[in-house]
């Protein structure tokens, strides 16, 4: 049978779910995870970083999550904000059941786990935070930032954390040059081998 990886799109099974002990939003929790889903077994160093970077976000309004995987991101926005909507976003429907299944568990009930077109066109971003998945190439990557970012809503930022030797410094001048008309874009932080960048509309 082939091995399964993080861009299957089938829910995991009954039998293979299973729980893990995490430390979110400055709580000790136990979410479900399943394979086929990035970071099955922890919260990836990555998104630790951008987490533990990211100040704190509005406490209401539209708050998104891209490449949502099992959800440490978004389920730590809930947490922090709970009178904000918070978007998960994933192209992979297992992780989106995951989602789905660790909200309820922590009874979040403010959570949206949804593939891209299913989040309505007139929502803006009053915060994204996203450790984007590099892995499917430049143009796919390009595409998804020129599909979300553009969305942020006036003052807001997005936040993006990346490997250093992935392509950080390469992707920060890529944005600083596609968002030049009316974005800011700064490196935010560099922290065990990841930076993350800032885009802030003005």
């Amino acid at each position: 049978m082939p091995q399964e990886h993080y861009f299957s799109s089938s829910p995991a099974s009954p039998e293979a779910l299973r729980t893990i002990r995490v430390r979110l939003a400055g709580r000790d929790l136990e979410v479900f995870t399943a394979p086929a889903v990035f970071s099955p077994d922890h919260v990836d160093g990555g998104t630790a970083v951008l987490l533990d970077t990211v100040p704190e976000v509005p406490a209401t309004g539209h708050l998104l999550d891209v490449g949502c995987g099992w959800g440490p991101v978004a389920l730590s926005l809930a947490l922090e904000s709970p009178d904000a909507t918070v978007w998960a976003v994933d192209v992979n429907e297992r992780a989106l059941d995951l989602v789905r299944r660790n909200a309820a568990r922590l009874g979040l009930g403010n959570v949206n786990a949804v593939l891209p077109e299913d989040v309505p066109a007139d929502v803006r971003f009053d915060a994204i935070c996203s450790n984007p998945p590099i892995r499917v190439g430049k143009d796919v990557l390009h595409g998804i930032l020129r599909t979300w970012l553009p969305r942020l809503a006036d003052g807001a930022s997005g936040w993006l954390v990346v490997q250093k030797h992935l392509g950080a410094d390469s992707l920060q001048k890529w944005l600083a040059a596609e968002f030049a008309d009316g974005f800011e874009v700064l490196r935010a932080e560099t922290s065990k081998g990841f930076r993350v960048i800032e885009v802030r509309r003005g």
